[in-house]
């Protein structure tokens, strides 16, 4: 008896261990093209963030960071609001992402250790960004859905971008009532002062 679960043992040990190898590979070569685009001098600001800002739409579970973010808001809206507010929601954490991957574009880093979160079903992936100074580690998580990866949250300093999210958007919604049609306008403001500053 005890063969035998040794056997199921090594063999479910070493399946997690291909799963977590397929998922550093795959993020890997996601933060590869944003570092890559950063450094390629034939691109212009706006297309080198039209570029990141595609990978980042590709892979982050932007749709569902959304609705969690928006809250009770999001319960309220109608269709076409929920449409214009995930739209809005992609814009601004591509904006997020792009502004936090430019500050780390010209450094080293290292995907050091992966742990698979059965419960939840998400692997976490820490990364150790190199500088002159030390290093930072940030935690991506993933989830596999339909045969695809999704980066569902980042950590970074301990702090989780999600949470961190919510709780601005939360203080935002307060001030138009938790009308999201309002918030759409000021969150489209604020995007097209962002997007500004990145690609000028």
């Amino acid at each position: 008896m005890r063969i035998y679960f040794l056997i199921f043992f090594l063999i479910f040990f070493n399946f997690k261990n291909l799963y977590a190898d397929e998922t550093e590979k795959w993020l890997k070569r996601e933060i590869d093209i944003i570092l890559e685009a950063y450094k390629n001098q034939n691109l212009s600001n706006e297309n080198r963030f039209l570029l990141i800002e595609k990978t980042i739409n590709n892979n982050f579970a932007g749709t569902g960071i959304a609705k969690f973010v928006a809250g009770e808001a999001w319960r309220k809206s109608d269709k076409n609001t929920k449409k214009i507010y995930i739209d809005n929601f992609k814009r601004h954490l591509a904006l997020n992402i792009a502004s936090m991957m430019q500050g780390y574009s010209d450094q080293t880093y290292e995907l050091t250790k992966s742990k698979y979160d059965k419960k939840n079903q998400v692997t976490l992936i820490d990364m150790e960004i190199f500088s002159d100074t030390g290093s930072v580690v940030v935690t991506w998580r993933v989830k596999e859905s339909k045969e695809k990866f999704f980066v569902i949250d980042l950590i970074v300093a301990d702090i989780s971008l999600v949470v961190t999210k919510r709780s601005e958007f939360n203080s935002m919604l307060k001030k138009v009532d938790n009308n999201l049609s309002k918030f759409n306008e000021v969150l489209f403001d604020q995007n097209q002062e962002s997007y500004q500053k990145i690609t000028e």
